[in-house]
């Protein structure tokens, strides 16, 4: 015979009917379950773990609506599609847009900074309140209203008024029904987000360094300034841009160099490293894409005037500016001793 100790289910020392076992419906001690140890990309203490805290708890400002990243995933998809072929149309010395251009040039520039201002936008999507977002938030919204102000005031110059090719008739009447559905959909984001209720604002964890800030205060002040200019007096102010436009065209370059200067100088308001992540990457993308299109149509440029240096040094500030700040980021997420 087998000992009862030996037999499954029979009981034995220690746990008879399953006592001990920690089973339900017994009388045993249930076990405590154990949790899983943190993986590789969760060390509490590993690099990136104050800011990684911050990013997940958030204290204080306005929770971010849903409906602010998808207008940017909206536009970042939109931006990719029309940026992509207006700025390849540039670079191939043809004229590609919604209204008349003198030049290639122009269109082929504001494809190139909806191509460039794209990975900010994506990155939109992983933030949990306003604040983290509004420096390339705001700008956008400056863009969208902008251009579709600027298609309406230049009606006459579209396409599908003066009568161009099919291809730009088609695509001048979806300039202005998409533009115009963005720009409504992006003050609707706008003013529904600043209803939310907002909580008393954190402190600030990665204060922008002193010696930025001068350099910040030139560098979003020029590009307001001439945006500014550009916009509201065209005719004048498109003197001080190195190569031939025309009044649309001038007024839209303004409208994305306002939205540069707006974002830049926004920074520069919120002092802090970490409520800037999307429009660091925007800023140095939107300068790369301007220096290609810039590069590849030299010839159009007058680069020996006093507008073509300013060109040349305030795109050079946007790319410097985007890259120190991600490497100031970098370095204040990194483990200290």
């Amino acid at each position: 015979m087998t000992d009862a100790t030996d037999t499954p289910g029979g009981g034995g020392a220690g746990a008879p009917g399953g006592e001990g076992l920690g089973l339900p419906g017994t009388d045993g001690a249930r076990a405590e379950p154990v949790a899983d140890p943190p993986g590789p990309g969760t060390d509490p203490t590993g690099p990136g773990a104050e800011l990684r805290a911050a990013a997940s708890d958030f204290a204080g400002g306005r929770e971010l609506t849903a409906a602010v990243p998808m207008l940017a995933v909206a536009v970042a998809v939109v931006g990719i599609l029309v940026g992509a072929v207006m700025a390849g149309a540039s670079l191939a010395g043809e004229v590609f847009g919604a209204w008349t251009s003198p030049e290639p040039l122009s269109p082929g520039l504001l494809g190139a900074a909806m191509l460039g201002v794209t990975p900010g936008l994506f990155r939109i999507g992983r933030a949990q309140v306003w604040e983290e977002v509004r420096t390339l938030a705001l700008p956008l919204a400056v863009v969208l209203v902008g251009l579709f102000a600027v298609t309406l005031l230049n009606a006459g110059e579209l396409q599908v008024a003066r009568g161009g090719p099919v291809v730009l008739v088609l695509f001048s009447l979806g300039w202005v029904f998409v533009l115009g559905l963005l720009a409504v959909c992006a003050v609707a984001c706008v003013g529904g987000q600043y209803l939310k209720t907002r909580q008393p604002p954190q402190e600030r964890i990665a204060p922008l360094p002193g010696w930025s800030k001068p350099f910040l205060a030139v560098l979003g002040s020029s590009w307001f300034g001439i945006g500014t200019g550009l916009l509201a007096v065209p005719g004048f102010w498109a003197d001080f841009v190195p190569w031939s436009v025309d009044r649309p065209d001038a007024q839209a370059l303004g409208v994305w160099a306002l939205a540069l200067g707006v974002g830049v100088l926004g920074a520069l308001a919120e002092d802090d490293l970490t409520r800037t992540r999307p429009a660091l990457l925007a800023v140095p993308g939107v300068a790369v894409a301007l220096a290609v299109v810039l590069g590849v149509r030299a010839g159009d440029v007058d680069w020996t005037s006093g507008p073509g240096l300013s060109l040349t040094v305030m795109v050079t500030g946007l790319l410097v500016t985007g890259l120190t700040g991600q490497r100031l980021l970098t370095r204040h997420s990194a483990p200290r001793p």
